[in-house]
Order: structure tokens, then sequence, then C-alpha cells
């Protein structure tokens, strides 16, 4: 069950990250403009957000299994739809709906686990699905560009319509339903309100919570800037980015098989703890460096962001894990704000790490210290009644 769920955890990067490379071509096939293709990735993300809102809540009172095989039969559909598109209208309503579908297996898997497992055993839990969900940015952009040549920006869509058919029998067959009619809620809105403000009113989920979203703004802040400091700043190669951006993923991936090891012989809170500590410290080394020295040597600049994006493996899956623990009765909605306030913020963060140019490594210095003190304060001041037990 834990692999199908971290697959459908993979959604994004998995939509994203493998038709990117097609962008210009898709745009000569298409006959259209570069802004209006783009306008694919804009409407994905956002219903990736919008389905998350919506139907985690939902979710609370439908239960888990229906809406997760109903959100991988959407994604099956609108993925086979993007592959026959004949105008770039067409293709931009159908990831429409590839991000609504996305959006809703997304914080479904997230419920799902919460259902089943507390504490430590669900910081284990994410943490695993991090690892197995960690790999799509990687493997996806390579997958990419190799099938583009054999098969064009049709064929990527048809390889995303299979990857659909997976999870849609993965679920189908290994993932039950995990929230019994007795957990439910009444349904209505009614219900639904009195669940937001159950979740919105718990200090210690909100204090997570942050903790959470600003890991991963400062992980988006890397992802987006990375590929200019590198290569225009630091002047490698693409090449030499690619192993780059997979050193660091390897880290990551690496710090979270760590964590799976280590929670249950410390508290899920104390290796989160860790993890934003290392986040802070190495994100001021990472500032000093670019603001401090001219012209400044590849390993001033990689070495520290390595140490950053390597410790998100500690903040991720047990950020996920303490918040999802603080509310039992409404894991979908939980779940749902987690995502929503998660892409949210790395829209907002994308275009500011950019702000100076391509030929600076300042914003993304300034980004990913400020994420960290950020999380650091939620940590230390939102959940400072929390006992590590």
């Amino acid at each position: 069950m834990l692999c199908v769920l971290a697959l459908l955890s993979a959604i994004a990067p998995l939509a994203t990250d493998m038709y990117l490379p097609g962008l210009p071509l898709m745009t000569e096939s298409l006959n259209t403009s570069a802004p209006s293709v783009q306008l694919t990735l804009t409407t994905f993300m956002a219903g990736l957000g919008i389905g998350q809102l919506v139907v985690g809540p939902l979710s609370d009172g439908l239960g888990r299994r229906r809406l997760l095989i109903g959100a991988t039969v959407v994604t099956t559909l609108a993925a086979m739809a993007c592959a026959l598109a004949p105008t770039v209208e067409t293709l931009i309503a159908a990831r429409l709906f590839q991000g609504l579908s996305g959006g809703a297996a997304i914080v479904l898997a997230r419920a799902c686990i919460a259902d089943r497992a507390r504490g430590d055993s669900a910081a284990r839990l994410f943490s695993i699905m991090m690892i197995i969900g960690g790999v799509a940015p990687v493997v996806a952009p390579l997958m990419g560009g190799a099938l583009l040549g054999p098969v064009g920006w049709r064929g990527i869509f048809w390889v995303l319509t299979a990857a659909g058919v997976v999870m849609f029998a993965g679920v189908l067959i290994l993932v039950p339903e995990t929230l019994p009619v007795e957990n439910r809620h009444g349904g209505g809105l009614t219900a639904l309100v009195r669940n937001l403000r159950y979740v919105v009113g718990n200090r210690v989920y909100l204090g997570y919570a942050f903790t959470f979203m600003f890991g991963f703004v400062a992980l988006f802040s890397y992802i987006s800037a990375s590929p200019f400091v590198v290569q225009n700043v630091l002047g490698l190669s693409p090449g030499q980015f690619s192993v780059v951006f997979a050193v660091n993923a390897a880290g990551m991936v690496g710090a979270a098989i760590v964590n799976t090891r280590l929670v249950g012989t410390f508290h899920a809170r104390q290796l989160l703890g860790f993890g934003v500590t290392l986040l802070l410290a190495a994100g001021l080394v990472l500032l000093l460096a670019a603001t401090l020295i001219d012209s400044p040597p590849w390993w001033a600049i990689l070495i520290p962001l390595f140490v950053s994006v390597s410790s998100i493996g500690f903040v991720m899956g047990n950020a996920t894990a303490l918040a999802q623990g603080e509310v039992t009765r409404a894991s979908g909605t939980g779940s749902a704000l987690l995502g929503a306030g998660q892409f949210g913020l790395a829209a907002v963060v994308s275009p500011l790490v950019g702000i100076a140019g391509p030929d600076t490594a300042i914003p993304m210095a300034v980004a990913i210290p400020s994420a960290g003190a950020v999380a650091m304060l939620s940590l230390l001041v939102l959940t400072r009644r929390t006992h590590i037990s």
C-alpha cells in the first residue's frame, strides 16, 4: 500500500518535469505561443492546490478510497486528453483536470497514512513515502528528455496515461478504506466549517504545518534558482548541473533514509528540530559565502547548498507526521491545508528568487536561511507546549 501511496504523491513532479523538455516542440506542434504553452503548467499547479483544498475536507465525511479511485480515473483520462489535444486550449483544460485530480490523489495519500499511524510510526512511514516519492523529481526530467526524441511530447502524456492506469490498479487492489464510517463527520457545509475551525484553531498543528511549508519553501527556492546559480554564477556546464542536482537529491533521500532508522531511537520532534537547525545553519553559511566573497568558488556555494537540501530529509516527513497527529479527527482537512500552503508559498517564492536576474546567487542565498528561520520560529514558538515523550 505504501508504494502505491508514494507513487500517488509523486504525481506533481511526474506530470510537470517529464513534459517540460517538450515545451518548445509543443509550441510549434500546436501552432501557438510560448506563453500559451506555459499556461499548461500554471493551470496544472492551480488545479493541484484547488484539488487538495476541496477533496481533503470532503474525504473526512465520505472516506478516502472512493475518492482516491475517482481521482486516479480522472488523472488517467486527463493525461489521455492531453496526449490527444488538437489545440492548446484543449491542452490547458485537460491540464487543469489533471491538476485537480492529482491534488486530490496527493492529499488522500497523506490522509490514508495519517489514518493508519501516529507519532514515530507515522514519521517513519512519511519518511519512507518521501524516499520513494523523492526519486520522481530526479528521474522525471531524465525520462522526459529520453522519451522526447523517440515518441514526442504526445508520447510523454501517453506514458503518464499508463502511469495513471498503474495507479488506478494499485489503489483498487492494494489500498483499503482507511477511515471507518464511525470516524467520519456527518457531511454538509456545517461539518466542513467545523473541521476547518478545528484544524486552524490548533496552534500546535499550525506550528508543525508552517515548519513543513517553509521547509518546502527552502527546497523550492533551490529548485527554482539552482539552474542559473550553478551555470551562470559558478560557470558549470549543463551536464555538470545535472550531476549537482542528482547529488543534492541523493543527499535529501539519504537523509530521509537515516531519519527512518533514527525514528524510535529519537522522537520525531527531536529529529525535526535537528533538521531545521541544520537547514538554518547551512543557509546562513550559504548567505555569507554569496554576499562576502567576490566570485565565490564552487565549493563555497555547493557545499552549504548540499547540506541545506539534505536537511529537508529530516524536516518534511517528521513535520507532516507531527502536524497530522495533532488533527486526527480531520486528517483530510489537515492534509489539504498542508498541501495548499506548500504549493501556494512555492508559487510566490519562485519569481522572487529570480528577481535580481540570472547572474547572482544572493536571492537564493537569502531565501533559504529566511525560510529556515521562519521554520525554526514556528517550531519553537507555536509548538512549545508539546512535550517530548
